[in-house]
């Protein structure tokens, strides 16, 4: 039998060369459409698909390669002579080596307004089945779905070297191409019908690049993107200088722009993070006056953190940074006198990030679990201004009612169980991960500097107060507003004790737990 090569590309990059190498090994081409014409402009002899199938194309292309005559030639097994007679038999002839990518849906769902028809159009049918089928048979075809392995299948055809080794890993590429791009198609489908958690789940993911390690050394670790473009996300940055991000550097970097999106583009902010907790936060006219701020309130947790910024770094504000050893500076862009001040800091990872301050939007937020995955909606509220209740006798100020606000932001991102303390929209100090909550209020007074350091300042815990020990706490270092989801069977402790010491506390009827 003829040794025979069908080809038929969305992305040509490269095929016309591989072509070309496959006539000079004595094959014959055979394909269909834009490819078939890209193959003609270039001067090489092409069998049109219905040379083979004897049956033309038709319904606008949507059938032209589901046949007999191709799928035979694919799915024969050359070593078992009854296959071999039944082609014979049927005047079929094998086909050895398929190239095959597929509509460009993906492409077409991301453009702006796309409508159902047209991505429905661009759903793919012959040529996943051409591909599996030739997978299937992988010891007898030569599947390619990868441009990029066009120039080692070539070589190896040469040197006789496409061994049962090579092909397991084209049929691989093969159904891992298929198995993406059911997903985008199923996804896009779920999406149309608000099917947020569907009895059968499928996740489609591509590397961004292989880590050095884990979260430790002996861990191998590697980071994926969603192939549909989050934007704002952490996978859209540039890193303009400094080290690879690792493992703790992308986790840590994700959580610093989660809380920096909580205060939009209003003013000036500077947060700091440290191992996903916030070390550091402020809001000033100026980015340099916040990044002050954020770096006094906590002077030791900062150094070695991330620090993300919703300005642009200016030449004050990178003088400050020059200053401290910190691992990551994110922010929507840099100045040309920032970058002469922030690269001679060999190690500093500079990050830019347009949208760093777009609002969060809905995505899945998973946890794996030995043997399952929790799934559920990220976290994307922070209150409903309506929901807000004083339930103290003493009403807070619009200027207290506002710093509540502040501190609401940076327990949201602490980790449960979590206080924030805040005074004059900057972060005094936390108490994040404790197993209870009086801990975690005390630990938030001592690292805003104790007692005598916390007079007129606020706190927020990211759930209710089970009993009124917190209340006589922050009493002891001069708090004069609390803000808390509220929602206790013992609320009326808390708010009695508020009472007594002219506490002003407000509900926000949501919590914020993060573990």
């Amino acid at each position: 039998m003829k040794k025979r090569a069908l080809i038929s590309v969305s992305d040509k990059t490269g095929v016309v060369e591989f072509a070309k190498e496959l006539v000079n090994l004595g094959y014959e081409i055979i394909s269909t459409g834009g490819t078939e014409k890209e193959f003609k402009n270039n001067g090489l002899k092409v069998i049109n698909i219905s040379e083979i199938t004897d049956f033309p194309e038709c319904l606008d292309g949507r059938v032209k390669t589901l046949h007999p005559n191709v799928h035979a030639g694919l799915l024969a097994k050359r070593n078992e002579k009854a296959h071999i007679d039944q082609l014979e038999k049927l005047n079929i002839n094998t086909i050895d080596v398929v190239a095959v990518n597929l509509y460009p849906f993906l492409k077409t769902i991301s453009k702006p307004n796309v409508v159902f028809e047209e991505a429905v159009e661009n759903i793919d049918i012959g040529g996943p089945t051409m591909l599996r089928s030739a997978a299937k048979n992988a010891s007898d075809v030569l599947v390619v779905c990868d441009p990029k392995d066009y120039t080692e299948t070539i070589e190896r055809l040469k040197s006789q070297t496409d061994d049962q080794e090579f092909r397991l890993k084209l049929m691989y590429k093969v159904y891992r191409h298929t198995a993406v791009y059911d997903t985008l198609i199923s996804e896009y489908l779920a999406k149309k019908l608000n099917l947020d958690y569907p009895e059968q789940m499928t996740l489609a993911y591509e590397k961004v690049q292989d880590l050095r390690y884990g979260e430790n050394p002996h861990q191998n670790a590697a980071f994926y993107k969603e192939i549909i473009d989050v934007k704002g996300a952490l996978t859209q940055s540039k890193q303009l200088h400094g080290k690879e991000l690792s493992y703790n550097n992308i986790n840590d970097t994700d959580g610093t722009i989660a809380l920096l999106k909580e205060f939009g583009n209003d003013m000036p902010a500077i947060v700091a993070v440290k191992h996903t907790n916030p070390c550091g936060a402020a809001v000033r006219p100026t980015l340099s006056e916040a990044f002050k701020a954020a770096y006094e309130s906590d002077p030791v947790s900062i150094f070695g953190g991330i620090i993300a910024a919703n300005r642009e770094i200016d030449q004050d504000t990178a003088e400050q940074i020059s200053k401290i050893f910190l691992e990551i500076v994110i922010a929507p862009s840099f100045s040309q006198s920032a970058l002469d001040i922030l690269t001679k800091k060999k190690n500093l990872r500079l990050l830019e990030l347009s949208d760093i301050a777009k609002p969060l939007p809905k995505v899945r937020d998973m946890k794996k679990v030995l043997g399952g995955l929790l799934v559920q909606d990220n976290d994307i509220e922070l209150l409903n201004d309506d929901d807000l209740e004083v339930v103290t006798k003493a009403q807070p100020t619009k200027e207290q009612l506002e710093e509540l606000k502040f501190a609401w932001k940076i327990v949201k991102h602490c980790k449960s169980n979590a206080i924030a303390i805040t005074s004059n929209k900057t972060t005094m100090g936390s108490g994040i991960g404790q197993v209870n909550r009086i801990w975690a209020v005390q630990q938030a007074i001592e690292h805003s500097g104790g007692y005598e350091k916390t007079k007129s300042a606020v706190l927020a815990s990211d759930a209710f107060f089970p009993f009124s020990d917190s209340v006589e706490e922050a009493h002891k270092a001069g708090i004069t507003a609390i803000i808390q989801p509220g929602g206790s069977n013992r609320d009326q402790e808390s708010i009695d004790a508020c009472d007594r010491y002219g506490i002003a506390m407000v509900f926000t009827k949501m919590r914020h737990f993060k573990h």
